[in-house]
């Protein structure tokens, strides 16, 4: 009996009507999952407007607002340290944004090895020449090294820069990268400490009561400025409004000869970085001189790796 009442309650609920009630069931959840479907994409649609929208009235992350550029003149010349100098400052400088590293040569051509070490390092640049004049490469006197390397980056700024900062980065020096952030916002001249400068172990303005009333440096020399050439930046609107701002070819009295003819300057416009000078983020670190490798045994090495190795080696 169970069996029967089992079979006909499934012939009740399934069959009887043609299949009607079965078939308007179906029907009815196809509509509804339908209907939810529908509500569903519906709700996303305008939860993602709403979104988008209020993601548009909000202001740029820190990240993304764009930074005033930053110009890097670094001088260079053929020695057997340049390759791993340039590669020092280039990895450096690659954790700051909005950069442009101006690399010029005291050379007549550039250096396919210098191009190809930049193009590795990959921080945005212009890789120009400036020699020398002979003048002064023939004397027997201290020579004015960089000064056409620096003048020739002046001259691009005049030409191609409209706003951000200048900032005169030798090689051989080493940096910490908040100092580029800080530089970055100044409105005409800012100075800060650099170590490792002659007898005196740093060359600072001196600080009184928040105010620049002097300069610490090893070598006064009669100099107005007695600062190192890493120790200053400048804005490239305040240059271009100084046409004739450049650096002397007078050694020693580069910095002084260059802040001199950023005048009219008064003291109390100079801005003081590093913590009003009381930190040292910058220094004059200096690679110790190595002699030009031997010359290669081109038969003793043929095919090997030294014959590629033997490419990359600066010599003078």
């Amino acid at each position: 009996m169970k069996g029967a009442n089992y079979s006909s309650l499934g012939t009740y609920s399934g069959i009887n009507g043609g299949g009607n009630v079965g078939g308007t069931g179906k029907m009815s959840l196809g509509k509804s999952i339908k209907m939810y479907l529908t509500i569903f994409i519906l709700t996303t649609c305008i939860y993602m407007a709403l979104y988008q929208y209020h993601i548009s009235r909000e202001p740029f992350a820190a990240s993304e607002v764009v930074k005033p550029p930053l110009y890097i003149i670094t001088p260079t010349y053929r020695r057997p340290e340049q390759l791993a100098e340039l590669t020092r400052l280039g990895y450096t400088l690659k954790h700051v944004v909005n950069l442009l590293w101006l690399v010029i040569e005291d050379a007549n051509k550039t250096n396919p090895l210098v191009g190809h070490t930049l193009d590795r390092i990959g921080v945005p640049y212009e890789y120009m020449v400036a020699p020398m004049p002979e003048k002064y490469k023939q004397t027997k006197k201290a020579k004015p090294r960089g000064v056409s390397n620096r003048n020739r980056g002046l001259e691009y700024l005049r030409e191609h820069a409209t706003e951000g900062v200048l900032y005169f980065a030798d090689d051989d020096n080493t940096y910490d990268i908040s100092i580029f952030e800080q530089m970055r916002y100044i409105n005409k001249v800012a100075m800060w400490p650099v170590g490792l400068v002659t007898k005196t172990g740093v060359s600072s303005p001196i600080i009184q009561e928040g105010k620049l009333v002097g300069y610490y440096d090893g070598w006064i020399g009669g100099r107005k400025y007695p600062v190192d050439m890493a120790g200053f930046a400048v804005s490239v609107k305040f240059l271009k409004e100084r046409p004739n701002a450049q650096m002397p070819f007078k050694p020693g009295y580069e910095e002084d000869g260059f802040l001199r003819s950023l005048a009219p300057l008064d003291d109390a416009e100079i801005e003081l970085l590093a913590d009003e000078c009381r930190d040292i983020l910058t220094w004059h670190t200096q690679t110790k001189k190595n002699a030009p490798g031997q010359a290669l045994n081109r038969t003793r090495y043929k095919n090997t790796n030294l014959e590629h190795i033997d490419r990359l080696l600066v010599r003078p």
